[in-house]
């Protein structure tokens, strides 16, 4: 019998939706097959979105192990929204049908894990388990901001996806705020006390 070799399963994890002043913050963990090396992966934030959402399909299908999670709005506005991406970061880890032996975390702050784990700023641009679990993240975060958009049609959610851009902030301004929005966000945070003023 020959020797075997156990390599150690390493999972890499990240976040989609840290900024945006709507919707929920998205986390992913995955564990790559060494066996089934998936080309093209690479931070999501430089990748195009028929690329994302191309490499989203061939990680759900080749990856040995995924997980997607989130946390709401309702907890970001509760606990910060560190905390809350840290709780989101936490589930995708935990939600993982195959234990992992060490995590490796996108950024400089590292959730609560059961597990060995190491922070690695810039990690989705050098680790290609934490550059699939970004573009899972972003790919689910961003189909749900689509659903935001077939809900609320007068919020352009399917383009800026929630981030505070000059068309968002205008049509916050006109329509007011949805109950998707971050309320201790700005500017939905001072339009809130300029509310209890009155």
């Amino acid at each position: 019998m020959g020797n075997v070799v156990l390599t150690s399963l390493i999972a890499g994890v990240d976040e989609a939706g840290r900024g945006p002043l709507a919707g929920p913050v998205f986390a992913a963990a995955v564990i790559l097959d060494p066996q089934r090396p998936i080309v093209g992966l690479a931070d999501s934030k430089v990748l195009s979105e028929s690329k994302r959402n191309s490499l989203y399909l061939i990680i759900k299908e080749s990856a040995l192990s995924w997980s997607i999670a989130a946390a709401s709005v309702e907890e970001i506005d509760r606990l910060n929204i560190l905390q809350a991406t840290m709780l989101a970061m936490q589930r995708a880890v935990q939600g993982l049908p195959i234990h992992p032996d060490e995590v490796l975390v996108d950024g400089n702050r590292l959730p609560d894990l059961s597990m060995p784990a190491q922070a690695i700023v810039k990690g989705d641009s050098k680790v290609q388990a934490i550059s699939a679990a970004s573009i899972l993240a972003k790919v689910e975060r961003d189909k749900l901001m689509l659903d935001c958009h077939q809900r609320h049609p007068d919020f352009s959610f399917h383009l800026h996806k929630g981030y505070g851009t000059k068309q968002h902030l205008a049509e916050i301004e006109q329509f007011g705020f949805l109950e998707i929005h971050r309320k201790t966000f700005n500017p939905v945070k001072t339009m809130l006390m300029r509310q209890e003023r009155v």
